[in-house]
């Protein structure tokens, strides 16, 4: 117990946990669903652990299965887990400024740029404040676009747009409707705010305040900053170009829209395909060319200390620029005119290939454990649920309790596996007083 209370952070997976298991207790009493039954440990345990990791990948059809009472759960474990995250990525970056030793200290503040995080109470509630705050703005967009195109009743419009608003922040994937926002992808008014809400709730809160803050000289943002902005304006580009080269032809996704339906509905579906998890195109239908696309978007994620999943962005991009130093030759790997630390380096190289581990075991146990299951939508589900992304292509409903469960698992991995491992390398590092002679091995 007092290891744990020499680094607080550490209790982060463990109160995660505890959150998920109220909620399963929650989700299971029987006036959570619509025919007043008990829902069963594994799906009530599922759900849970989708909204607690702003997954929002569903084993049930959502708006029919849980009632009133259920999607306020819902809404209350997903608002939950997003300010959780974001919360203790604060505690992670508050613990690790406090006990890296003056030198390293000084070093983290100049990268975060964000008050070196002394002042917690300041810091949070600029989170809360950033939080609520999206999420009103996306709630009175929304709701009046609901109640004035589509004649909602007042409080039907309001508890849609407050659910979607709190779902697309968080970067959750659960709907009020059973084919997700695929009626709403020709109107703006709606899927953008949405799709919009997402992005900045991807981005994290060290890339976008500072990036608030020194809006008018972008070259003076921090090389974390800049790999994460500048990254994600690569992957959406990219992606809804990508999407749209694949897509542009199928009838069953965007193939009957028009020009400027095909563009609103490939760039919403790839902002929310990175993070947020909502359907925009029946993506059950899509291409085979465009899985690929959407699984490496899923994975790469959003911004770190954000409520997106996946490996991050920086993680990403940082690796991408070690890769070049060293096909140049160059001794430093150099990001905006700044040397990127060793550690960091490895750091980004240890999250990615233990992300890929994860996803190659997940995908592997879940083809073994369930027959006549395809490689690529194992593939796409693991992905997906790694990275707390929550689209699916149907198969977590056709899935076993044993495939499920590990579903589960892997939720549960991929949104404290990072916290967890970012606050242990950061407050394992140490200067060792002696070095051992060096060795060239042969690579290749």
């Amino acid at each position: 117990m007092r290891r744990f209370l020499r680094h607080p952070v550490r209790l982060v997976p463990f109160g995660f946990l505890v959150a998920i298991a109220i909620g399963t207790g929650l989700l299971m009493l029987p006036w959570a669903t619509s025919e007043h039954r008990i829902t069963p440990l594994v799906t009530a345990l599922f759900t849970a652990t989708s909204a607690v990791s702003v997954t929002g990948m569903a084993v049930t059809d959502t708006p029919t299965y849980w009632n009133g009472f259920g999607l306020v759960m819902i809404t209350v474990l997903t608002q939950a887990g997003g300010l959780g995250i974001l919360t203790g990525a604060a505690l992670i970056s508050l613990a690790v400024t406090r006990q890296l030793g003056l030198r390293n200290r000084l070093l983290v503040q100049a990268e975060t740029a964000e008050y070196g995080f002394a002042d917690l109470r300041r810091l949070l509630l600029r989170i809360a404040g950033t939080v609520f705050g999206c999420e009103l703005a996306m709630t009175v967009v929304v709701t009046g676009r609901l109640w004035l195109a589509y004649h909602y009743p007042p409080g039907r419009a309001l508890w849609s747009g407050v659910f979607h608003s709190v779902q697309a922040f968080n970067n959750g994937g659960f709907s009020l409707y059973s084919d997700g926002l695929v009626r709403f992808s020709h109107d703006p008014w709606v899927s953008l705010p949405l799709a919009l809400g997402a992005i900045v709730g991807g981005l994290g809160f060290p890339a976008l305040f500072e990036a608030f803050r020194q809006r008018r000289r972008p070259a003076h943002w921090t090389a974390a900053t800049k790999l994460t902005v500048w990254g994600s304006v690569v992957l959406l580009t990219v992606g809804v170009a990508g999407l749209l080269a694949t897509e542009w032809h199928n009838p069953f996704t965007i193939g009957t829209y028009d020009t400027p339906d095909k563009l609103l509905a490939s760039f919403t579906q790839i902002a929310l395909s990175r993070t947020g998890g909502f359907d925009v195109i029946n993506v059950a239908a899509l291409s085979e060319e465009s899985y690929p696309l959407l699984i490496a978007l899923m994975f790469i994620g959003g911004g770190s200390a954000s409520t997106a999943g996946g490996i991050k962005v920086a993680t990403f991009f940082l690796l991408g620029f070690v890769i070049w130093a060293e096909l140049r030759g160059e001794p430093d790997v150099t990001v905006g005119r700044r040397r990127i630390a060793a550690p960091s380096q490895r750091q980004a190289l240890t999250v990615a290939l233990l992300s890929i581990a994860l996803v190659t075991v997940g995908t592997v146990g879940l083809t073994v454990l369930t027959n006549g299951v395809r490689f690529n939508e194992s593939l796409f589900e693991v992905t997906s649920a790694f990275s707390t992304t929550g689209l699916t292509v149907g198969l977590a409903r056709r899935l076993p309790e044993s495939g499920q469960l590990v579903l589960t698992t892997l939720m549960y991995i991929g949104r404290i596996g990072p916290l967890t491992l970012g606050s242990a390398i950061a407050l394992n590092t140490r200067r060792r007083l002696y070095r051992y002679p060096k060795e060239q091995p042969v690579v290749g």
